[in-house]
Parts: C-alpha cells; sequence; structure tokens
C-alpha cells in the first residue's frame, strides 16, 4: 500500500538505475510486445545480450537462474512470468530494483552492466569470490550484506512533472557523424533526491534520438544537431519520460551550460564540452563522451525510491554550493556592466 505521506506530498523523482548498456539501452527504449522481444530483453538484461538456440532451452536456462517454477503453462505465459518478476513492481519492488539498491549502498552508484557481471562483481568485492545458485538468493544475501535484517529501504512515491536530472553524454555528438534516427545515450550525471529519496542513481542510463542535422557550411552557415532527450531509467526499472523543457533551460542557464536550447524534448547542442547556442557559426557541432546538460520529467509518475539521507545530505550541499556559484557570478557580472552603462549614460 502506498503511503499516504508520500502521495501528498508527490514528490520524488526517478530517473534512475538500469543494467543496460549498448544494444541494451536500444532494447528498452519501448515496452517489448511480443514474446521473442520479451525474451530477448530479459536475456539482455541478465546476460548483457540476446541468446541464441531454441527457444525452449533459453526459456528453461532463464528459469534456472532465476529459481523459477516450471508450470504446465505455454511457453508465453513462462516469459511473462520471468519479465514481471525481473521488471514489475506491481506487487512490490522488483529483482531489478533489488540490485540497484543493493548496488548503491556499496557502490553510490549503479552500473550500465548486465545483472549476471554486477551481482558477480559484488560478491567479489564483498566477500572475495562469487556465490553459488539463483540470482534471487544471492542479492538476498547481498542484501544482508548491505541492509542486515532490515529490508530495502524502498518507499513509493509519485515523481512531479519537470523534475530536473544533470545528465552526461555517453554517446560522441559530431554533426559530421550522427544522422537523424541515431540513439544518443547518455546516463545519470549525479544523484537526485527529493526529501531524502534516491530518485535518480548516478550511473543511471538514458537514451535520446537525433532529430536533425545539418553540418556546417560556407559562408557562415552553421551547423545545427537536435537532440530528443526521449527517457531515462529508473531505480525501479521503469522508463520515465523526459524533455528538455523550461526548467531544465533555466538551470543550463543559470550554470552557463546552455543559451537558447529548445524545449518540448529538443536540445539543439553547441560548442565543445558545454551544451550551448542553438546555431554554431562556423563550426562544426563536437560534443564529446561526458558533456554535461539538464533534462527533466515529461510527467507524474509512481516509483520505488530508495531512502539514503546521508547521501541526500551530500547532495544538498554540493547544490547549495552550486547555486551560490552562480549567484556570485551573476552578480559580479552586474557589477562590472554597471561602469559601462553609466558611461554610456553620460
Amino acid at each position: 500500500m502506498m503511503k499516504k505521506k508520500a502521495l501528498r506530498k508527490a514528490c520524488a523523482l526517478f530517473a534512475s538505475a538500469a543494467i543496460w548498456a549498448g544494444s541494451a539501452l536500444s532494447a528498452f527504449a519501448e515496452a517489448p510486445v511480443s514474446m521473442q522481444d520479451k525474451l530477448t530483453v530479459i536475456e539482455t538484461a541478465t546476460y548483457g545480450s540476446g541468446q541464441s538456440g531454441a527457444l525452449m532451452d533459453r526459456v528453461n536456462r532463464l528459469e534456472t537462474a532465476y529459481d523459477a517454477t516450471r508450470p504446465n503453462n505455454s511457453v508465453a505465459e513462462r516469459v511473462e512470468k520471468l519479465y514481471q518478476m525481473i521488471f514489475s513492481n506491481d506487487n512490490g519492488p522488483s529483482l531489478l530494483t533489488q540490485v540497484n539498491a543493493v548496488e548503491y549502498r556499496f557502490n553510490d552508484q549503479v552500473s550500465m552492466e548486465s545483472i549476471q557481471k554486477r551481482i558477480t562483481a559484488l560478491e567479489m568485492n564483498i566477500v572475495g569470490k562469487t556465490e553459488e545458485g539463483a540470482f534471487g538468493r544471492r542479492i538476498d544475501k547481498l542484501a544482508g550484506y548491505a541492509y542486515g535484517a532490515d529490508p530495502l529501504p524502498l518507499t513509493q512515491y509519485v515523481v512531479p512533472a519537470a523534475t530536473l536530472i544533470r545528465v552526461a553524454l555517453v554517446s560522441p555528438v559530431n554533426a559530421k557523424n550522427v544522422k537523424v534516427d541515431d540513439i544518443i545515450e547518455f546516463k545519470a550525471a549525479e544523484d537526485v533526491f527529493v526529501d531524502g529519496m534516491l530518485i535518480v542513481a548516478k550511473g543511471a542510463p538514458g537514451t535520446g534520438r537525433v532529430t536533425k542535422v545539418r553540418t556546417a557550411k560556407n559562408f557562415g552557415r552553421d551547423a545545427v544537431v537536435e537532440v530528443d532527450f526521449e527517457s531515462i531509467r529508473a531505480m525501479d526499472s521503469t522508463e520515465v519520460k523526459t524533455v528538455i523543457g523550461t526548467e531544465a533551460e533555466e538551470r543550463m542557464e543559470s550554470y552557463a551550460m546552455a543559451a537558447g536550447a529548445g524545449i518540448a524534448g529538443i536540445a539543439v547542442l553547441g560548442p565543445i564540452g558545454v551544451v550551448g547556442a542553438a546555431f554554431v557559426k562556423g563550426r562544426n557541432v563536437n560534443l564529446p563522451e561526458g558533456t554535461e546538460l539538464y533534462i527533466q520529467t515529461k510527467e507524474d509518475t509512481i516509483l520505488y525510491g530508495l531512502n539514503a539521507p546521508e547521501a541526500a545530505a551530500r547532495a544538498a550541499e554540493l547544490e547549495a554550493k552550486r547555486r551560490a556559484e552562480a549567484e556570485a557570478k551573476e552578480n559580479k557580472g552586474k557589477e562590472d556592466k554597471e561602469p559601462e552603462t553609466q558611461a554610456q549614460e553620460e
């Protein structure tokens, strides 16, 4: 049962945690419909890529990995059960949500690797060896190391629209190399908290799509690349729809990260290392991996958040420092302009 207090506050964003890199990110861009698509998505999240071989063998292998029962149901029903176990939060935190919570406890961020690799890495770091058995049991054991006998500190919240997320490009963006409909990968550059609840963990993967490309030409024609930042993965594996809206623009402008970026999910990318003016005259649009910008949630979404008050306090201090620096820079700019204004008036 969702807590009424959390619902009333309507605050907790999640653009977090996920487990998919490369083709895996693309596989999750839209919810799978067919049994074959769902099976591939499950395998990608579990192993890092879709598997080959007979369909029944692939299902049997996954059921063994997750210690799932094998009732006399159809293959489609068995695949659906696996899918719900890993991704669905309808009856409590999913298996993927649990992995994210445990990993964040030890690493202060989440990984874009497969479930198998993430569990193995955690076991090696904590006990110095890999464990045997199904993933669910191994996650339970890791959760014991992370949180003791207490349940995972996850709470369901309503995440409001226009919640800001600072992200960094994973895919470089260059007007000479990208084309329309190319997938652009990015990830959360830092944690996002609301009321002490982690809503987006550092490292959470997201995907965008190139919607327009124009290379620089002679006679001052500007290079332009437009990217729709479509979604980012929440701590509970929910795909959260995102855009570059008014709030994201204002934040980027106040931190000197952007000038004139478009809204409605479209960002026009500019000079190296920053998100700049809509048009870069006489230069190629060339944004390397790691370029940072802000996006925001598109709509209200119900998601699970992780209670992490100490990390939330550190994030609040960082944001306060960042705001103070931005205000000081703005005030200095105004002071520098005053003598010029007075001279012009005279």
